[in-house]
């Protein structure tokens, strides 16, 4: 399991919708993530900065990339450009994040 995180921006004014289009994740758009390797995603709001923190499980990089190419992302990264900072393809600003400490409990 490969382990990835960003950073994005929702607009002040489009927390809510965020989390409602969200809420509302088209099937397709679900079943492209598994398909494309997503283990787990997860995305928290920090309110104060507007700031979107993307915590993100996947099974291979390869893989993951190619769900870029999508014509399902595409359409979602298109309904999503008006709520956050897209760049001119509509994806989404995101900084990668690196990681420098994890630690898990081992279940027995």
């Amino acid at each position: 399991m490969i382990r990835k995180a960003s950073v994005m921006k929702v607009f002040r004014e489009h927390h809510e919708e965020y989390r409602r289009r969200h809420d509302e994740l088209w099937p397709e758009m679900e079943s492209m993530l598994k398909e494309h390797g997503m283990l787990s995603y997860s995305i928290f709001l920090d309110a104060e900065t507007d700031s979107l923190f993307a915590y993100l499980e996947i099974e291979d990089e390869e893989l993951w990339a190619k769900s870029a190419d999508t014509e399902i992302c595409r359409k979602w990264w298109d309904y999503m450009k008006d709520i956050m900072e897209t760049n001119p393809d509509n994806s989404p600003v995101a900084r990668e994040l690196k990681e420098v400490f994890h630690l898990a409990a081992c279940l027995t």
